[in-house]
Formats: C-alpha cells, sequence, structure tokens
C-alpha cells in the first residue's frame, strides 16, 4: 500500500489560503519544543489557538512543567498576544483507562493509538465547540510517530465531529530538526519521551536521540 505525503496535502491547503482572511486552527500540542517548528510554520496561514492537553503525562508537576514551556515560547517566540493556550485539567485517569490492557504492549503499539485517539478526540470537540475551520497535532513532528496512522485517526474524528483535520507532516522538510534547534535557541525543557510511566520505562538512552 502507497503511503500518502500528508506534508504534501497540508502544503496543497495552505498554499490556497487568503492571508487577508486566514482560517481558524486548533493546534493540540504535546510540548512546547515539538509546538516550537509547527507553530513557526502554521502561524503565517492561520490564526492558531493552542490545546495543551496531554492526561498521558506521568505527574501533575511535569504535566504543568511542560504546560508552562509552552506558555513560555509563545511568549518568547513573540506572539503570546495573539495565540491563546488553553490548559485543561490534568486528568491522569482518564489515560489509564484509555489504555487499560495495554499498558505494557510497547512504543508504537495500540496503547499509543488508544492514547492518540483520546487527546485528538478532545482535541476535535473542542475544535466542533469552537466552531473552528481545522484542528491538527503536534504529534506527527516526531520520527517516532506514524504520520499515516495520526492522519487517518485525526480524519476519523473529524468526521465524527464534523470539523476538517488538518493533514500533516511536521517531521519533514527538517521539521524534528527545526524544533530541536528552536528548543536550543529559547533554552526550553525538553524531554526524550512522550511522558507517560510506560514509555519512560521503555526508553533507553534517549538522551542520545534528541541530540
Amino acid at each position: 500500500m502507497n503511503k500518502i505525503n500528508y506534508n504534501l496535502e497540508m502544503e496543497k491547503i495552505i498554499n490556497k489560503i487568503d492571508l487577508q482572511n486566514k482560517p481558524t486552527l486548533l493546534l493540540h500540542s504535546c510540548c512546547g519544543p515539538c509546538s516550537s517548528a509547527v507553530i513557526e510554520r502554521l502561524y503565517p496561514y492561520f490564526k492558531l489557538q493552542v490545546l495543551y492537553y496531554n492526561p498521558n503525562i506521568d505527574t501533575y508537576e511535569e504535566y504543568m512543567k511542560r504546560a508552562k514551556e509552552q506558555m513560555r515560547f509563545l511568549k518568547e517566540f513573540g506572539i503570546a498576544d495573539q495565540v491563546k493556550v488553553q490548559v485543561l485539567e490534568y486528568d491522569k485517569d482518564a489515560f489509564l483507562k484509555a489504555v487499560q490492557g495495554y499498558e505494557h504492549a510497547g512504543e508504537g503499539s495500540s496503547r499509543c493509538l488508544k492514547c492518540f485517539n483520546l487527546r485528538l478526540s478532545k482535541t476535535a470537540q473542542l475544535a466542533k465547540e469552537g466552531d473552528f475551520d481545522y484542528f491538527t497535532t503536534t504529534l506527527s513532528i516526531s520520527p517516532w510517530k506514524d504520520s499515516q496512522v495520526l492522519n487517518k485517526l485525526g480524519n476519523y474524528l473529524g468526521n465524527i465531529y464534523g470539523v476538517t483535520y488538518l493533514y500533516s507532516d511536521f517531521k519533514k522538510k527538517n521539521g524534528f530538526k527545526r524544533s530541536v534547534e528552536l528548543s536550543n535557541k529559547f533554552n526550553m525543557y525538553r524531554q526524550c519521551y512522550c511522558g507517560c510511566q510506560f514509555s519512560q520505562e521503555e526508553t533507553l538512552n534517549c538522551e542520545e536521540k534528541i541530540n
């Protein structure tokens, strides 16, 4: 089966945008560092709002630390007055319930798909309630996240909730490399695992992966 180039699909959309009448986009962000290159790329084309909803993160302290980095990036990038960040209440129980029975399935397994579904379902719901034109996620910027899976899920949820999912593969065109560069530039707190306790236990030598 041929893979779809979701970066190309996104470019087809943004190339047709009237910059005098930008559409609205609700961007689910997994963390500030990953969002950095994504926001840099999307900001010229959309009226952005960032949604920070990541109940997979292991502790409340880690959740809030990443949320604060998200807000700090927007401030230091110079667009905090134009891009609102909505931080939802920490709800680890929702994550544990979603992945029940798959806790030790491994990184990249059905456990991750259930986690993606949890976070993107909430994003799609809020995008619909907020009358956004599009919703999408920063998750595809990670070299360890399958853009084919993410985009099919996003499109499926978009059809359910009645809001358009913006196809994307943000790792393309050196997106991940750019996120690392921006993280270094702004001295951002960056972790090398998604945040869940299972991923943390499974990740080895992750410091080497992001350098």
